[in-house]
């Protein structure tokens, strides 16, 4: 069950601007980056639920979270269908991310007040979303759309929350080129969670990051 509200974990996203995002199937790898993440300032997690017993691993950490990482807001991302929303809401969810619009997903995380946020790619898809209870839109890709893109929505619907993915980096220039354009949070994948040479996760670099993001963001919105 959700630790916190959908309006509490919208708060925390516009707060602090940042959600990183990754994946692992080994579960002390993923306690490793989910503590670099908190240890260098985040405050949100999304877990990319993309391999085979995703939802194992999660329960795992989350219950990990709530002991030793306080106020750390986990959520899942590539939701696709409702039936997966639902078990991972039963494992601790407290957002869920899609990859597109559907409304199933809508309908399951409304009936128990948790955050959703669709990835969303017109006008039409955004204002549809908001009518089923939106609280901030995913813009994915965002490297094929870009900040020019959420200006334009933003001119026509200045109360449009959005949160791009993909195409966004921990550099000063990138991250502002968003803020600046409005958004109102972003998630950060491959481009946050460094890896070394051999594959491996590079946790001091990660902590680095994140922290390094999360002063460039809160500069911008100065």
């Amino acid at each position: 069950m959700a630790q916190y509200s959908r309006i509490e974990v919208a708060m925390v996203m516009k707060q602090t601007g940042l959600v990183p995002l990754f994946y692992h199937s080994d579960i002390e790898v993923s306690k490793k980056v989910l503590k670099a993440c908190y240890d260098g300032g985040a405050r949100l997690m999304e877990f990319t639920a993309r391999g085979d017993f995703a939802h194992e691993v999660f329960g795992v950490l989350t219950k990990y979270a709530i002991k030793e990482l306080p106020g750390m807001i986990m959520g899942v991302g590539s939701v696709t269908d409702a039936a997966a929303a639902s078990r991972f809401m039963a494992l601790g969810a407290n957002f869920i991310v899609t990859p597109v619009l559907r409304e199933d997903i809508a309908i399951v995380c409304n009936r128990r007040k948790v955050l959703w946020s669709p990835g969303c790619g017109t006008l039409t898809e955004i204002a549809r979303a908001e009518e089923l209870g939106c609280e901030i839109v995913k813009l994915f890709p965002g490297d094929i759309y870009g900040p020019n893109f959420v200006k334009g929505i933003k001119g026509p619907q200045p109360w449009t929350n959005i949160m791009p993915t993909g195409g966004v980096s921990p550099t000063k220039e990138n991250l502002e080129g968003w803020f600046k354009a409005g958004v109102t949070c972003v998630g950060m994948g491959s481009q946050l969670i460094s890896k070394n040479a051999n594959g491996t996760f590079d946790m001091e670099k990660i902590e680095k990051l994140v922290k390094e993001s999360l002063d460039i963001i809160n500069e911008i919105k100065k």
